[in-house]
């Protein structure tokens, strides 16, 4: 029984086999059909878009060829054109060719029979043609040579007058246009004091702390005259400076006796340098100038405290500077060019005390050593005509610094010769061995001598003070008489530790 249903089974199973492969055979079958049938759809599409195309193809070309034989009967039609032109043009050449023979024979023509008609009239005036022109111009010359003349005359004073009108224009224009202050320099200055009190501690016990103050800084104290003020008296702008502001220090702090004094002195001084700068600084800012050797602007600041016959030298080169500028400006020079050389003019004149030779020469110096440009240097060297105009800039420098010094009251031929002889009296006084520093007072009337007392003995600072009234009276001129007082000052510092 077991083997009987054991055979059915396995019969049942290889008669579900066999159906399954009979089914999936006519499956597979029936899909390869469908497969087919779309691939024969495409195919008939792809063949009907390609005779589409092909028709497209065959249309246009039919279109394009067309186009072509129209374009090529166009351009034969334009080519047959041209050619007919180009006959005509050639024939026209021809035509002017041969009218240009028949000039030239013309021509020969008339240059042979002119040639005979002056070999004619040579032979009839018994004259060439070259003393024939020479006798016709000089007749000419003569008839109208007075009336050439005159109006030659007529137009150069004219043209000199118009010239001159013009120069005026230009002048008066950049004057008007350049403002610059001017400080007349005088050789006092006065300062305020808070009450009347603070003069006695400024004239100290026994006056010794105005005497330190005055031999510290070099300068005249005159506590007397003004109320409520003191008066620095000094023909140096710079010991006045030192002094002034040594002194509103001191008042303001209180302590005054003559070391506080000395070192307030020494202290200002030091500080003066940093004043030199930013006047330099400010001058060229004023002026526009940029790119400038800080060294070069320090020695420009210098001359805030130098003046030239009572004017500021300073604010001078600053107007010179401007004027140039404005000058240029109108006359189409080179602006820049000319502020600066304005502007450094009169630098030699920060140095003139310490180096030989004119503040020019000096000053040329110093542009060249700081590399300023050499036309600013012909600029500015000729502005005392030590040297001849190169450049038009040289001129305007010229005509700038002389409107400058010729404002009224800008300057003092009488101050400036005081100013020399005070300079003088000290430098002979400090030409003898063993002189510390001299000072000039009381407005050159006192010449007041510092010596040194290691060098200098009591019995040899007595004949040293004849010996320099002598020669103070053997080279110098002066009006009255001079007064020298030399001090011999001797001190001892000792320090307990």
């Amino acid at each position: 029984m077991t083997t009987q249903v054991l055979l059915v089974g396995f019969g049942a199973l290889m008669l579900g086999i066999f159906l399954g492969y009979i089914i999936r055979q006519f499956l597979a079958k029936r899909q390869a059909g469908t497969i087919e049938q779309k691939l024969q759809k495409k195919v008939a599409q792809a063949e009907k878009e390609a005779g589409a195309l092909l028709l497209k193809a065959k249309t246009e070309g039919k279109e394009q060829r067309k186009a072509l034989l129209e374009t090529e009967q166009l351009f034969l039609k334009r080519e047959a054109g041209l050619d007919q032109k180009l006959s005509v043009y050639e024939g026209k050449e021809q035509e002017f060719f041969a009218k240009v023979e028949t000039l030239k024979k013309e021509e020969q023509k008339l240059t042979d029979a002119k040639a005979q008609a002056l070999e004619k009239l040579e032979q009839l005036s018994k004259l060439s043609v070259k003393e024939a022109k020479e006798q016709l111009l000089l007749g000419v010359q003569e008839t109208y040579e007075k009336d050439i003349l005159g109006r030659m005359r007529k137009l150069e004073a004219e043209g000199q007058e118009r010239f001159e009108n013009r120069a005026k224009e230009i002048l008066s224009y950049a004057i008007q246009k350049t403002a610059v202050s001017q400080v007349q320099e005088i050789s006092s200055t006065t300062v305020p004091l808070p009450s009347e009190d603070m003069k006695g501690k400024i004239i100290g016990k026994e006056g010794r702390n105005i005497r330190a103050l005055e031999r510290a800084a070099g300068v005249e104290i005159i506590v007397d005259e003004t109320p409520e003020a003191v008066v620095i008296s000094g023909f140096d702008p710079l010991r006045r400076h030192i002094a002034k502001v040594a002194l509103e220090r001191l008042m303001k702090d209180g302590r005054i006796h003559p070391t506080r004094v000395e070192e307030e002195v020494a202290k200002v001084e030091e500080e003066i340098d940093q004043q030199i700068k930013e006047a330099g600084e400010a001058a060229v800012f004023d002026v526009g100038i940029v790119r400038s050797d800080p060294k070069l602007i320090q020695v420009l600041g210098r001359l805030k405290f130098r003046t030239s016959f009572g004017q500021n030298v300073l604010l001078h080169s600053i107007e010179v500077a401007h004027l140039a500028g404005a000058l240029a400006a109108e006359v189409g020079a080179n602006i820049s060019i000319a502020k600066k050389a304005g502007l450094f003019h009169d630098i030699g004149k920060a140095l003139d005390h310490q180096v030989e030779g004119s503040h020019v020469d000096i000053g040329m110096r110093v542009l060249e050593k700081f590399g300023v440009e050499k036309e600013v240097i012909d600029g500015m060297k000729s502005h005392h005509e030590q040297y001849p105009y190169e450049t038009i800039e040289s001129v305007l420098v010229q005509a700038a610094d002389a409107i400058s010094a010729a404002r009224p009251g800008a300057r003092k031929d009488s101050l400036e010769n005081y100013l020399k002889r005070i300079t003088e009296l000290e430098n002979v006084t400090n030409s003898f061995e063993g002189v510390e520093k001299s000072y000039a007072i009381q407005a050159g009337r006192e010449i007041r001598v510092f010596v040194k007392p290691q060098d200098v003995s009591d019995v040899e600072a007595e004949k040293l003070a004849k010996d320099i009234a002598a020669r103070i009276e053997e080279e110098l001129r002066y009006p009255g008489e001079i007064k020298v007082t030399l001090v011999r000052e001797s001190r001892f510092t000792e320090y307990a530790r």
